[in-house]
């Protein structure tokens, strides 16, 4: 609303100036802030939450709507991939038995490469634990 107040203030200024034509644009410019700034709250409601367990691997994203959607993926046969892609911003693919499933689409590059390696490691701990006894010490 301040943003509104504001184009109009200076759209009636140049209008009493003579400059009448400043009034129609500053209103339109007011309502496309107005818009981009409601679009972009509502995109910013959506979420992708990964959580794995030792079994599985779950994904479960939330649209702008509020719609929930969730996959299970057995963590034992899960691998992890970044698909390059000339030019543009890689891929990050869990695939398990011909299934392929990408996460993370709304990351750049740095922050996919950081997730798709500690994925990968985190994956290989589930997989490979290491058991401490302590009376098979030496």
């Amino acid at each position: 609303m301040l943003i509104a107040g504001f184009a109009l203030v200076i759209g009636l200024r140049f209008s009493m100036l003579g400059a009448w034509p400043v009034l129609p644009f500053g209103v339109a410019e007011a309502g496309l802030v107005l818009l981009m700034l409601r679009l972009n709250a509502r995109q910013a409601r959506a979420s992708e939450l990964i959580v794995l367990s030792e079994d599985e691997l779950r994904i479960v994203r939330t649209d702008p709507a509020g719609r929930r959607r969730e996959m299970v993926l057995s963590s034992g046969w899960l691998s992890v991939s970044l698909e390059e892609r000339d030019g543009r911003v890689p891929r990050l693919v869990l695939r398990r038995h011909g299934i392929a499933e990408e996460i993370a689409r709304a990351l750049g590059e740095a922050e996919k490469r950081d997730l798709a390696a500690s994925l990968a490691r985190a994956l290989h701990r589930v997989r490979n634990p290491e058991f401490d006894n302590p009376q098979l010490r030496v």
